[in-house]
Parts: structure tokens; sequence; C-alpha cells
């Protein structure tokens, strides 16, 4: 059998366990809607000539997302209707504050975070070209039904580890203030195991207070911001103490989505691998949303993603699984280099076409109306 064809087979295992349903569901869970990596070219010029490196493709292609890109994404999820003449649902996994970088280029001892609106208005000021009217497009997007965001974290960066960094004045960070950025950070060698975008990665037990402040503190951030509470939440890198589950559980959180497995860290250095099923599992106060397929065009740009996607989603569906499609902004994003938006969002088209020819009666669903069935049936 060739190498690819078993992966493919392996892969599919995940669908065995778990909440099923004879209904052809598609859910887009894409993750980093929201939040600042990289500001703009000029910034990528001046990290670079700072001596940061810039190295894959969040690094070098991921920005807050301009009108354009909303514009041409929401273009894309409305130019289809499923089998209930719905039009394609993202649900964009959001953080809802970024760092403040005039309050920390004045001050770098006292941290100050940026509501998302805020971020918006602040860069249609700067740069009206990408940003002015992103704000309201992206509540165009939610009245229209192309966009449900849910809860991705207050900020996408482990602020533990930022503040240390900030204390010595790294040149990695003082540069990327310089330039509104947050790209490139090395990790620091006292935080084994977290890297600058793990929001909640742990060092030791003793984080886990900031962590139930931020994710407390964010939750209710999103519900002002959005207008309602989030239902599903999923981490940052996917890095979750097993503690904080059932706090995020008392904090309105209907559903965590995570991949089928996924490593934590449990206390200095020592983690554990953990095994995700599908649905509800006695005796917690969430649902278990696990994503089986993946869509990243510009991962692997040789590679046919679409064909790649189709084959999971069929053994999903073989399977009495829901698709749980897993992607990021940064497909998406044109910013940096349009051509990267142009060709994400047309391997985005050619996936929507070719689930609705050869699956007609597909549904699209967003990520928090999964939750909702799933509980309904249990």
């Amino acid at each position: 059998m060739p190498r690819a064809g078993l992966t493919l087979r392996l892969k599919a295992l995940k669908n065995l366990p778990g909440w099923r349903t004879p209904r052809k569901l598609v859910v887009f869970n894409v993750d980093d809607y929201g939040n600042i990596r990289l500001a703009s070219r000029t910034a990528a010029k001046r990290l670079a000539q700072a001596g940061v490196a810039l190295t894959g493709r969040f690094d070098q292609l991921d920005t807050l997302e301009t009108r354009a890109d909303l514009d041409a994404l929401l273009d894309v999820l409305d130019s289809v209707r499923d089998s209930t003449g719905r039009p394609a649902v993202f649900t964009p996994y959001t953080v809802c504050a970024n760092p403040d970088f005039a309050s920390l280029r004045a001050d770098p001892d006292s941290w100050k975070a940026e509501a998302l609106p805020e971020s918006f208005a602040r860069l249609a000021a700067e740069d009206p070209q990408a940003y002015d009217g992103t704000w309201a497009l992206w509540r165009e997007g939610i009245d229209r039904g192309l966009l449900q965001p849910e809860f991705h974290g207050r900020e996408h960066l482990n602020l533990r580890l930022l503040m240390r960094k900030l204390a010595r004045r790294d040149v990695d960070v003082m540069a990327n203030l310089q330039v509104a950025s947050m790209a490139g950070l090395k990790d620091d060698p006292g935080l084994p195991g977290v890297g600058f975008t793990h929001a909640f990665g742990l060092a030791d037990r003793s984080d886990l207070s900031q962590h139930r402040e931020i994710i407390a503190d964010g939750i209710a951030g999103f519900a002002r911001i959005f207008g309602r509470p989030a239902a599903c939440f999923t981490p940052p890198a996917q890095r979750l103490h097993p503690e904080l589950k059932g706090f995020v559980a008392e904090h309105g959180i209907r559903a965590i989505d995570r991949p089928l497995h996924a490593v934590q860290q449990i206390d200095r250095g020592r983690t554990r691998r953990a095994f995700h099923v599908m649905g509800r599992k006695r005796g917690r106060d969430h649902v278990t949303l696990v994503r089986n397929v993946m869509f990243e065009p510009n991962l692997a740009p040789c590679r046919d993603e679409v064909a790649r996607a189709l084959g999971l989603i069929e053994a999903a569906f073989r399977w009495g699984k829901p698709a749980m499609i897993s992607s990021h902004r940064v497909n998406f994003c044109g910013h940096i280099d349009p051509a990267n938006r142009k060709a994400g969002l047309a391997a985005l088209k050619r996936l929507l076409d070719a689930i609705l020819r050869r699956w007609p009666d597909a549904e699209f669903l967003g990520a928090g109306e999964l939750a909702q069935q799933i509980e309904a049936s249990a």
C-alpha cells in the first residue's frame, strides 16, 4: 500500500470512538483570528534588521485580518449553499485582546492589553487602506451567518514568558514593540517547554492561578465584544492543563475543541499524553469536539491539500462523524503577500464545491451549533 494511503487510513482511526450522527455535518474550525502577529511588510523588514529571525509561515505571513482578507473570505463562504440552503460557515476561534504596544513602549514593566475593537480602530487610523471598515465587516459576517466566532483566549501570548523577556529588555521583544508586532520571539530557558504563543503553556503549577484569571477575564471580554457568551473554547497551541477544563465549564463554556491527542504539561517538565473522544464524557460539564480533518493550504504548497482533506472527510462520514475541519487564519491572509490569500481562498472554494458535489446532503454548521446538537442528543 502506498505510504500516503496508509497514513490516511491510520488517520481515519480517530473516527472510531465517540458521538455519531447519520447526517453529513461540516464544521470549519479556524484558529488565530483577532491576534496581532506581524504588523506589516515594513515591520518584517525592521525586525530582520534588528536580528529577529522570522521563520515559518506564521511569523512570515500571519497578520490581523484586513478588510480585503475578510471581504474575499465572505465572498467565498457565501458562494455555496448546502442541502438546507445555508452558506458555508467559519468558526473563527478568536482572541479578544492584544498587547497595548504604545503603553508597553512607554513602560515595558507594566502589562496593558488592547481590546480587539480598539486594535481595529487603531489600525484603521494608522493604515486606513488596509483596515478602515474591517471591524464593521466582521460584524456583517456575523449578521449574515458566515462567521460564528468562538473563544481562543484573551491573548495569543504566554504572559509570564513575555513579562520575563520585557523585564530583561530582550532585543527580540523590544524590537517587536517598536513595530507593533509579536513575531519571532525566542523561548525563555527558565520556562522549558513554553513557547511565546502558548497562552496557557505551563512551566509549573504556580502558573495555574494566572491562567485562571486570564481565562475568566477573556471569557467576559468575549461576551462584551461579541454581545453573546462563547460556547466553545480551543486553547492557543493546544496547551491547557487538565485542571482548567472544569474551570472553563464553570465560566459558561459548553464545549472544548481539541485534536485527537495532545501533550499535557502537568508540572515542572512532567507531561502526559491525552486522547480525546467526540461527545460528552460521563461526569464532565462540557462536550469535547475532536478535529478529524486538516486543511492547511499553505503548509505544504506542493501537496494537494483539497484532495487530502476530502479523503479525511470521507473517512469521518464513513464512521458517522462530523467533519471537524482544522485550519488557521494564516492560510487566508494577504496583507504581507496577496498571493497567499488568493491561493488559500482558491483552495477553500475548490474544497467547498467538491464537498457539495460529492455529498449533496452535506450541512454546514458552526462549532457551537454542533456542541448544542451533541448536548441535545445526550
